[in-house]
């Protein structure tokens, strides 16, 4: 079937899905009015349709396999397999080559990529762009559009959000201090995982005539695996990640983090009214609308000054917490290690601990999904594995380091034991918490007035994550339609108006659907990673060599 067509099929499925929703919903509305009970607003709505549709499609990519007696989703099982694997046939990477990520990131080695070097394309492989033989037009100014620095930071505002404040709370109300440990180990492994997908991204990229890039795993699954003899094979997969990644930029991209955001603005100021999350939603979706309208450029020169920025803010904020809870600390860690090996009953042992840290890390840095290597393929650099060891630093960022210290403020709060472990919405004083409201209460405690800090956290966490995902999920449009400005446009305004739904459904519905899209993005792309890494080590061994002689 044509990727037009498929696309096409699923639009209308989901749509069809969505009116006949509503349909009962106004049916259920009209008996509701008539019994006199108060009308839904338009929030409910938009819920009341949306929330079958990610039921559906979550019921179907996070299929569970038992374990130890535990539920835990297949897709996180082939993460953690795949990053043991890479991690290990790499000769770990993720911590061998830790300082020269951050001298590349540096620009020590910008002359030496950007001279003197083959291309970064197998010449052998002839692909076309907008009509054209790409190799014939590619010249020493088309090796890229953005710095290193801009292409991570583009990729850390994509992972960096509203899950390593909410996501990892919810993981350590439920599954317990032990959740931490196991989420630092999957961060470590993710690492290498980006490694892998990200020098592929860059390799097999596309450059048209004006040096824009088109890149990413829809590209290295197409050629790559033509190299290998699997055309039809490759072609498949690309057009299967390319679906799922336009859902994931709708749903955990877009609709979760304006999801979360809002529901913090209506806490903080008391807002009520069911069209309230309508109207914040169109607030946020004109504000990246501005960004976004731009490309690559702009979101890149905007993601710069903002990561930065929120990162200091956030772990500034993460680390008064832990200092003035600074003689728990060496509980706190105990409690941590010992969690991860011991939990406390009721949570389902260690594997279900385990589990719970492997999922939210998996969807926290997506490392193995293969989104971030769209960013990074748009860097400056004709030695994919300079930006694929750049990469390396982009699970660190996210979950070894910033998810770390959210696990550590929760964990510390619950010093008073406010709470029991094991259970995703807490009671406190009459009062249930989850996710950021939880997370809120607990910076509360140390600095009275941190929840409207937190808020423009989420705030800005929200809006940078979607400005990435936004890049992403175009990207991947364009793949599927075509080239044109006007399939850009489109996609950009159908992606503005999921800005809209997150904001006005329910925290439940948008976080399955966002976790069933995005994580369904890792089968087409580690089956790709399975087949390429050996070209990956080829280029790591070149990038090596010729920075060690010119150094």
């Amino acid at each position: 079937m044509k990727p037009l067509k498929v696309m096409f099929f699923l639009l209308i499925l989901f749509f069809s899905q969505i009116r006949y929703v509503s349909a009962q919903t106004s049916d259920t509305l009209s008996t509701t009015v008539q019994t006199n009970a108060p009308e839904m607003g338009i929030d409910d709505k938009i819920n009341a349709a949306f929330e079958p549709v990610a039921a559906f499609i979550g019921g179907i990519i996070l299929y569970q396999v038992p374990i130890g007696g535990v539920e835990a989703p297949l897709i996180v099982i082939i993460l953690t397999l795949g990053g043991l694997f890479f991690t290990f046939y790499f000769g770990f990477p993720n911590i061998r080559n830790f300082g020269t990520a951050i001298q590349i990131v540096r620009g020590k080695f910008d002359k030496i990529e950007q001279t003197g070097a083959v291309e970064t394309h197998p010449e052998e492989t002839v692909f076309t762009v907008d009509g054209d033989i790409a190799k014939t037009i590619r010249d020493e100014h088309h090796h890229g559009e953005v710095s290193h620095f801009q292409a991570l930071a583009t990729a850390v505002s994509g992972t960096v959000g509203l899950g390593n404040i909410a996501g990892v709370t919810l993981a350590v109300s439920l599954g317990g201090p032990g959740a931490t440990f196991w989420m630092i180990v999957s961060g470590l492994l993710g690492m290498t995982l980006k490694f892998v997908e990200c020098t592929l991204g860059v390799h097999y990229r596309d450059i048209n005539k004006q040096g824009v890039v088109f890149g990413g795993p829809m590209y290295y699954l197409s050629k790559g695996l033509k190299e290998k003899g699997y055309t039809g094979l490759g072609k498949f997969l690309a057009v299967v990640f390319a679906i799922l990644c336009v859902g994931g930029s709708f749903g955990g991209g877009n609709a979760a983090q304006s999801n979360q955001a809002a529901e913090q603005l209506i806490s903080l100021f008391g807002m009520t009214g069911g069209s309230s999350g309508f109207i914040i939603g169109i607030f946020i979706a004109v504000l990246v609308g501005i960004t976004i309208i731009g490309g690559i450029k702009r979101i890149a020169s905007v993601t710069e000054k903002l990561v930065p920025f929120m990162a200091i803010i956030y772990i500034g904020a993460c680390l008064v917490v832990i200092l003035s809870h600074f003689s728990y600390m060496d509980d706190a860690i105990a409690l941590i290690i010992e969690g991860a090996f011991n939990p406390q009953a009721g949570i389902g042992g260690m594997i279900g601990v385990m589990v719970i840290g492997f999922r939210r890390a998996a969807f926290s840095n997506e490392a193995g999904a293969g989104s971030a290597s769209i960013a990074h393929s748009a860097v400056k650099t004709k030695y994919s594995a300079s930006e694929g060891l750049v990469s390396l630093l982009e699970p660190f960022i996210d979950t070894v380091v910033i998810c770390t210290m959210t696990a550590l403020v929760i964990v510390t709060f619950n010093e008073g034991n406010f709470f029991e472990y094991g259970q995703a919405a807490v009671t406190i004083n009459g009062t249930v918490y989850q996710g950021a409201t939880l997370t809120s209460l607990a910076f509360e405690q140390t600095i009275s007035w941190f929840p409207i800090v937190l808020t423009i956290a989420i705030f800005l966490f929200a809006i940078s994550t979607m400005i990435s995902w936004s890049y992403y999920g175009q990207q991947a449009w364009m793949y599927l339609f075509g080239k044109s400005k006007g399939m850009e446009m489109t996609y950009k305004i159908i992606f503005l108006i999921f800005i809209v739904i997150g904001a006005s459904a329910n925290m439940q519905s948008i976080w399955d659907f966002s976790d069933a899209m995005i994580l369904g993005m890792v089968f087409p792309n580690m089956v790709g990673l399975l087949i390429l890494f050996p070209k990956v080590k080829e280029e790591l061994a070149r990038y090596l060599a010729v920075i060690k002689n010119k150094k």
